[in-house]
């Protein structure tokens, strides 16, 4: 048993060895590039489990301003019968998907059941996409 101990511990040492020295030259591709992405496809999207429990958006409307400005006017509600309290912003970006205007997070204050309309407006003509951003009051 003693005899057959040894060398097989030899073995699984220099296994362990020679796996254990990969070598690789150049870049690393990027990782799961096609995962955590919503903010990219979607235009309202919403940050903690509890924006996703207690709000959702009823109706989004968009318009192009004559000067070419993006308007943005979102329907929030509120699903739970008590008072929330939520934050919210919009970030407008250019054909590319890229922000070019970010506008900062403002708090929302939802009474039970209610619904709010809430309005942004692109400080320059290069937006063409949206995404309205929730995330809850702490």
């Amino acid at each position: 048993m003693k005899k057959l101990l040894f060398p097989s511990l030899c073995l699984a040492g220099a296994l362990l060895a020679a796996s254990g020295c990969k070598s690789h030259e150049g870049a690393y591709a990027p990782q799961a590039t096609d995962k955590n992405t919503l903010e990219n496809i979607s235009s309202f999207v919403l940050f903690d489990k509890g924006a996703q429990r207690s709000v959702t958006c009823s109706g989004i409307q968009q318009t192009v301003l004559p000067d070419g400005r993006l308007k943005v006017a979102a329907n929030v509600r509120n699903r739970e019968n008590r008072r929330i309290e939520v934050q919210i912003n919009c970030d407008f970006k250019d054909e590319q998907g890229f922000v070019v205007d970010a506008t900062p997070f403002r708090t929302l204050i939802l009474d039970e059941n209610a619904q709010e309309n809430v309005e942004w407006t692109s400080l320059n003509a290069q937006a063409r996409k949206y995404t309205i951003r929730v995330r809850q009051a702490r």
